[in-house]
């Protein structure tokens, strides 16, 4: 393992004298790092969340080590990547990070920077450290909004160390990803959600209680799912589930979605949006098909958006629908992330032959 890298840590400037009150250090992936005594540990495949609260002030501290993932791009373009999806899709950052001064480690490049976040009426600190290094990436995020915690996280931070990184292999099957930084921005869950609505005499629209809900589920191994529920009340008294699932592929800033399989179901409408009984069972057309992505930070609603480009402008998609009339990105539809980012939005009926494989493998 390498020496201590509190040197390049922004919370360097609070280094506690003791740390007796600090359990034995633990290994995760390609990470050492020192567990502060009463804090939670939370392990994912994807990586691990440690965290403090404090139910008397509401204060809290968290720390998200990431699985280290391939990688072909720079440091800096990884730091970037990272803070649009680690923190800036986590909470809503209050100007540009400040960043320090790159530093190398035992085959590693290493970048931190922070900046402050506002959290409901409280405001806190966040930062992230990124290392790059044998065609890989690894991220440490940490967040508190309490002054109570810092001298844990210093010490925390100031235990991490990384084992010397070794030059990863870049070759890939049909079925992951070819762009390891880009996949880690866009992987887990982004959703679309439509009300159903009718124009009325006066030229106005009004809203029906029915709804189109979209949601795709990219894992970082290069699968993924999509799963849509629609409910209309102008057209028929039905609930319709469809599901796909296949690979998906990345080539810079063009991702290629690959359907292996996909079933509709079409449902009774039972109490408000719930479904009653089953009525019918098809197979689903299956599109292969290439879009242009971009990570679209909307500042008026402080909302990153997954934009997904077709070539064609007169063709729209199954799986997609119509083309938003978001004229921002020319034939085009945006996903946002849901209220809980590992935790699909769309509820599935009892009952219901769709195998739903709960692996989006996010970043606790």
């Amino acid at each position: 393992m390498i020496r201590s890298i509190k040197n390049v840590l922004l919370f360097n400037i609070l280094m506690v004298m003791s740390c007796t009150s600090f359990a034995q250090k633990q290994t995760f992936d390609v990470v050492a790092y020192t567990l502060p005594k009463g804090w939670q540990e939370k392990k994912s495949e994807a990586g691990i969340q440690l965290s403090s609260t404090d139910t008397k002030t509401s204060a809290y501290a968290v720390v998200v080590i990431t699985k280290s993932m391939v990688s072909s791009l720079t440091a800096s373009e990884n730091f970037n990547n990272d803070w649009l999806k680690l923190v800036k899709g986590t909470v809503q950052i209050n100007g540009e990070p400040t960043i320090q001064n790159p530093t190398k480690e035992n085959g590693w490049d290493i970048i931190s920077g922070n900046a402050n976040y506002t959290d409901g009426a409280n405001n806190g600190i966040a930062t992230l450290l990124t290392a790059t290094g044998g065609n890989k990436v690894v991220s440490v995020v940490s967040m508190t909004n309490s002054k109570q915690y810092q001298n844990d996280l210093s010490t925390f931070l100031s235990s991490l160390e990384l084992s010397k990184a070794v030059l990863g292999s870049k070759s890939y099957t049909n079925t992951v990803a070819t762009d390891g930084v880009r996949t880690n921005a866009i992987t887990g869950i982004w959703g679309q959600y439509q009300n159903e609505n009718f124009s009325t005499a006066g030229g106005g629209r009004q809203a029906t209680a029915g709804y189109d809900w979209r949601e795709y589920y990219l894992n970082t191994n290069g699968t993924y799912q999509f799963l849509q529920k629609n409910i209309s009340y102008l057209y028929n008294n039905n609930i319709v589930i469809a599901y796909e699932k296949g690979g998906y592929k990345i080539n810079g800033n063009q991702i290629e979605i690959v359907p292996k399989s996909g079933i509709v179901e079409v449902w009774s409408k039972g109490n408000s949006d719930k479904a009653g009984k089953l009525l019918k069972t098809e197979k689903r057309k299956l599109e292969k098909i290439s879009y242009t992505f971009t990570l679209h930070y909307f500042s008026a609603i402080r909302e990153i958006n997954l934009v997904l480009q077709y070539a064609t402008t007169t063709t729209t998609t199954t799986r997609d629908g119509a083309f938003s009339s978001n004229n921002l990105f020319p034939n085009a539809w945006y996903y946002k992330r849901p209220f809980n980012p590992n935790k699909r939005s769309i509820e599935l009926p009892e009952g219901t032959s769709i195998r739903f494989e709960n692996n989006i493998d996010t970043a606790p």
